[in-house]
């Protein structure tokens, strides 16, 4: 409710069935977003307390998948059965029901792997049954089972060992778990949850337990699946995604990422575009950025992909992106960057020497403005406060260019830029902003991990990486325009 009322971002985790109630139909507590570890939960949450579907999304109990290796059949001279799960609460009257009416302990080596303590009504198994306890090596008691009983975690780290699995949990039997049910299987979190408690036919499971021990692994192809769908990095991945998701459309407020051009001095600088700023208005831009409070990052400082790194409690960042690679970005802008201890992103053309593509404008032609040369470039970057990205060679319309010219131009530049610094590039700006798909699929197989683009794009940041909208900032953007633009919602105003 708290969260509710002042609108801070909340996300929930959910692990378990719901209790229902009059007062949570009404109000469920949610959050922003729920996630549901299965489709068993997430389902239990829309029919029972009216959770919108929209508000929830599946994020399952992540594995550190590169633990588990696929194991060949153990050498057993007897059926290796294990089970593994707590022998207190449901779980252990599972077990004790599969124990006492499912397992034949002359058929099978029976062993009961549990962190829980021992309960006295066990007692008339100790003698049939191996009641193993803890271990803290899974991988390695995994691997010696010819068939591991269990639900949950238990039933996926068993498949990513290879094992033949008999997913069956406090709601439901499942059964061995193959290609053909291990979507069923996940829904439930391999038993573990289901629409209703407990409903499992114990008839069955002496044939399902011969059905798993009649082969020595589980398919590849189901182990997998395991790993595709439950990896630690994966599922981080997707939670940040969605944080930053609630975060940023909750409170309705984004990194700025602000674009600049070229730098004058004094106004025979001065041209027909809009793309250059006096060097004063720039040290005064960079002087409210520091008594604002932010902070700069580049994409370099992103490379790890971990962006929600912009939303850090009790930090404040900003990106300044310049365009082109005009000399004045070396003699003008570098030293107030140097003064405040900012650093920027500038985005290099490489296959001229001057601003050709304003300066032949038919429309409206240009002053010719110079580029940094090789060694220009190299010094720059070479400060310690700039990031070098691509910018094409001659700074076409990549959308109006084939394919095959847009990979020259987008390939060639970023050669030649990495030649020069002998590193390489992390981000790429479209000139003009235009661009189509193949831009972007162009962009993405060269190397780059971000692009950026003008006026398009999702207003999230993170949504899109190959197309990341960017506020212009023009000559007569002063200190009260800059402030409007960076104070974090100004994307979400222009929207509107």
């Amino acid at each position: 409710m708290a969260c509710k009322i002042t609108n801070t971002p909340m996300v929930t985790t959910v692990h378990g069935r719901q209790p229902v109630h009059a007062s949570r139909k009404k109000f469920h507590a949610m959050g922003n977003k729920a996630l549901p570890v299965c489709e068993a939960i997430r389902d239990q949450l829309h029919n029972d307390l009216a959770v919108p579907l929209e508000q929830m999304e599946v994020s399952r109990n992540g594995i550190e998948t590169d633990t588990f290796q696929w194991v060949a059949a153990p050498n057993n001279t007897k059926p290796v059965v294990t089970i593994v799960g707590r022998l207190s609460g449901p779980k252990g009257e599972l077990c004790y029901r599969l124990l006492d009416e499912c397992l034949d302990a002359e058929k099978y080596d029976i062993r009961v792997v549990t962190g829980s303590k021992f309960e006295s009504r066990f007692e008339k198994f100790s003698s049939s049954v191996n009641f193993v306890g803890y271990t803290d090596d899974v991988p390695a008691m995994l691997g010696e089972a010819d068939l591991v009983i269990g639900a949950g975690r238990v039933a996926m780290e068993s498949l990513l060992c290879g094992r033949p699995t008999l997913a069956i949990g406090e709601a439901s039997c499942i059964g061995i778990v193959d290609e053909s049910n291990v979507a069923d299987a996940m829904a439930t979190n391999f038993g573990d949850i289901g629409p209703i408690d407990l409903d499992i036919d114990f008839a069955q499971i002496a044939a399902l337990v011969e059905k798993g021990l009649s082969t020595p692994n589980c398919s590849q192809a189901t182990s997998d699946t395991i790993r595709a769908n439950y990896s630690l990095t994966k599922i981080v991945d997707d939670v940040e995604r969605i944080y930053q998701d609630v975060y940023v459309t909750t409170l309705r407020r984004e990194m700025p990422i602000i674009m600049y051009h070229r730098f004058i001095s004094d106004d025979s600088g001065k041209g027909v575009h809009g793309t250059y700023l006096h060097i004063d208005m720039f040290d005064k831009h960079m002087a409210l950025l520091k008594k604002m409070g932010f902070e700069t990052l580049t994409f370099e400082d992103l490379q790890d992909g971990r962006l929600i790194r912009r939303l850090e409690a009790n930090k404040r960042y900003i990106m300044l992106t310049v365009d082109d690679g005009y000399v004045d970005n070396l003699e003008l802008m570098l030293p107030v960057l140097k003064k405040y201890d900012f650093k920027a992103v500038v985005y290099v053309v490489t296959g001229e020497t001057f601003n050709r593509w304003d300066v032949e404008n038919p429309e409206n032609p240009e002053k010719s403005v110079p580029l940094m040369n090789a060694e220009q470039v190299k010094q720059l970057a070479e400060s310690g406060h700039i990031e070098i990205g691509g910018h094409t060679l001659s700074h076409p319309k990549l959308d109006t260019l084939t394919d095959e010219q847009q990979r020259f131009e987008i390939l060639e530049n970023k050669k030649a830029l990495e030649a020069i610094l002998e590193k390489p590039l992390t981000s790429f700006a479209y000139p003009f902003g235009e661009h189509n798909q193949a831009s972007k699929n162009i962009a993405q197989e060269a190397g780059y991990q971000y692009a950026v683009a003008t006026n398009s794009g999702p207003l999230a940041f993170h949504q899109d990486p190959f197309q990341i909208r960017r506020i212009a900032i023009f000559p007569r953007t002063d200190v009260l325009g800059l402030w409007r633009k960076i104070k974090g919602n100004y994307t979400f105003r222009k929207a509107k």
